[in-house]
């Protein structure tokens, strides 16, 4: 199996910078120790709380850059949010998270900490290769609420070899179909910048995620930066 972004994409975001990171042995109950998860939750959350309180996430470089990004996909910025934004926001006026799965709480507290988006998609729901690319406008994409939508043509879509948008507006919002579940066992991981400084930012947070998973699960994580010169993750 395969992650790539499409030629087009690195084309059109040059400033992009991405990180991947497989893991298999993922499971809900699986974890050594629930207070170990709750203290890692609570030390990132608290990296968010000292950045709130200088200034709102709308300020934040990382959050700005992908602002101009959605801008520039033709998206009302303040309309659509990338997760990390949507995410901040919340967290902001209610100074917590909804408990969803050991696994996305980690990553979600670790997205507020960098204000940078996680994707997190159960690869058993995933047909063949994915790949971060312009929709054709005939693709489908299952809403948590289990409605089948149809990308617009053109919106950046991480598509499937089916054909199946497992994201829709890039990093906005996920599918519900490869959402992670008590059942996932297998995980693919994608965080994704465009402001000045993300290319050292993804790396620590790669870096960050893969040892959060090595410290919880059974899991030996493997991870890779993408580039335009090397822009697939095989796993």
């Amino acid at each position: 199996m395969q992650f790539s972004h499409s030629d087009a994409m690195w084309q059109a975001f040059p400033e992009l910078r991405a990180g991947a990171l497989h893991a298999g042995g993922i499971h809900a109950g699986g974890i050594h120790a629930d207070a170990d998860v709750e203290a890692a939750i609570a030390s990132f959350n608290a990296i968010a709380e000292a950045r709130l309180a200088k200034a709102q996430e709308g300020e934040f470089p990382e959050i700005q850059a992908w602002r101009r990004g959605f801008s520039r996909m033709g998206l009302k910025p303040t309309q659509y949010r990338c997760a990390s934004e949507a995410l901040l926001r919340r967290f902001r006026q209610e100074h917590a998270l909804p408990r969803l799965h050991p696994l996305i709480d980690l990553c979600n507290a670790i997205s507020l900490a960098f204000a940078i988006p996680i994707a997190v998609f159960d690869t058993e729901k995933i047909v063949g290769d994915l790949q971060v690319r312009r929709a054709g406008g005939d693709e489908t994409y299952l809403t948590f609420g289990g409605e089948i939508e149809h990308p617009e043509a053109n919106e950046v879509i991480f598509a499937d070899a089916e054909g199946r948008a497992h994201a829709r507006r890039w990093t906005n919002r996920q599918s519900g179909l490869s959402a992670v579940r008590e059942t996932t066992r297998s995980v693919l991981i994608v965080a994704e910048a465009l402001h000045a400084s993300a290319g050292d930012d993804i790396a620590r947070l790669v870096e960050t995620v893969a040892d959060a998973l090595a410290r919880h699960w059974p899991a030996a994580p493997k991870t890779a930066m993408l580039t335009p010169v090397s822009p697939r993750f095989e796993f």
